[in-house]
């Protein structure tokens, strides 16, 4: 996996195929996306453009996505897969997270895409839990993408070192990564004032 990536989140959709092409015209060989950022099927463009002019070839990207909290059930975790793999025009994922400990009631495809944190298949937009599915269940379905060669590595997000140690517990092919978001206005606001005074 490369050391640095291009995040593709709130790139819009109308800029964002120029700018992925462009990154990987500059040596970015990592992009980190997901369902949820709404922009896959333009990233494929950029992709796919970089390709065709020999800019580098599939082989020589590490492209991730992420499962959505609206697809954890078993059921639903490989038509996830594949739905991003089709936007991104991939026939395999170099790594596929679940994107946050969360699970969302199953919004279809057909409905609304992607679903966001909003269930708007029953009416009136509502975050709506799905209490009768586990984070193991879904890591399970995770493990399958990988025997099934939809998928090189799988791995977690948003979740803390507890939450790691148990999925060591159960899981039969490790997670990869584990992909957090850090950076100094996470931080407590003595930390901000510090980096503010000193103009970091």
């Amino acid at each position: 996996m490369p050391q640095v990536g291009l995040g593709l989140w709130k790139i819009g959709k109308d800029v964002c195929a120029d700018i992925v092409y462009n990154a990987i015209k500059n040596g970015y060989r990592c992009l980190d996306g997901a369902c949820d950022y709404g922009n896959e099927v333009q990233v494929g463009e950029g992709i796919k453009r970089a390709i065709d002019e020999g800019i580098c070839t599939r082989k020589d990207l590490f492209i991730v996505t992420k499962l959505w909290n609206t697809f954890h059930r078993p059921e639903n975790v490989k038509l996830a897969c594949q739905k991003s793999m089709t936007d991104l025009g991939v026939d395999y994922l170099d790594l596929y997270l679940i994107h946050f400990p969360i699970a969302l009631k199953f919004v279809p495809i057909e409905t609304v895409y992607p679903p966001e944190w909003n269930n708007t298949s029953e009416g009136a937009p509502r975050m709506i839990p799905d209490e009768g599915v586990a984070y193991h269940q879904t890591y399970g379905a995770m493990e399958q993408l990988v025997r099934d060669g939809l998928v090189r590595n799988i791995g977690c997000s948003n979740i803390n070192s507890a939450f790691i140690h148990q999925v060591l517990k159960y899981a039969t092919i490790k997670p990869a990564v584990l992909q957090v978001e850090m950076h100094a206005y996470l931080q407590q606001p003595k930390l901000l004032r510090m980096c503010r005074e000193k103009n970091i």
